[in-house]
């Protein structure tokens, strides 16, 4: 999810290494930090695998400052990053949400509404937080008041993302081709 968000957020503006730390932060930072100590490492290997560019300019203080940009590899490897997520980057809610976050730069509505349909089939299948004999508890069977919460929270938020993934899935599949999403540079 880190190398995804910082080719994601690279791919629409060359951004310095406290800014692009923002922006993941922004996005995952209450759920998930992001820490320097797995950021910077991070966007050394991207660097040394020729998908992201840098130059240094002056800083606001004396200090000068890293600018990261994205290369021609590094989109390529965020569009192909796009059109087949990991499987946990579906099944996951916040790997996800990152996933949706780029996935407008996807050119091809067709691989865009494959991503959302993997992840509705994914919705669709029967899971709980909690199981009995491998069977999931429903909310109404659950143990107790809290866990009751969790099963009922979850199911609405299931049944909204169900809904909004099929009216996405039909907007895909019915626009005009020349009204694609914007994709960024």
């Amino acid at each position: 999810m880190l190398e995804l968000s910082i080719l994601g957020f690279l791919a629409e503006e060359p951004l310095h290494g406290y800014e692009l730390k923002e922006r993941i932060k922004a996005l995952s930072g209450h759920v998930r930090p992001v820490s320097d100590g797995a950021l910077y490492p991070a966007i050394t290997r991207l660097i040394k695998a020729g998908k992201l560019g840098e130059h240094t300019e002056p800083g606001a203080s004396a200090a000068p400052r890293r600018t990261l940009s994205l290369t021609d590899t590094g989109r390529a490897d965020l569009l192909e990053r796009l059109r087949h997520p990991k499987p946990v980057e579906i099944s996951d809610q916040v790997r996800f949400n990152a996933v949706l976050t780029f996935l407008r730069h996807l050119p091809d509505r067709r691989e865009q509404a494959a991503v959302l349909r993997r992840r509705l089939e994914f919705l669709d299948t029967p899971t709980s937080f909690f199981y009995d004999e491998g069977r999931p508890v429903r909310a109404e069977e659950a143990a107790d008041l809290f866990r009751e919460g969790m099963l009922r929270v979850a199911r609405a938020t299931g049944a909204a993302e169900r809904t909004w993934l099929e009216e996405a899935i039909e907007r895909l599949s019915r626009a005009d081709p020349a009204d694609s999403p914007a994709t960024g540079p």
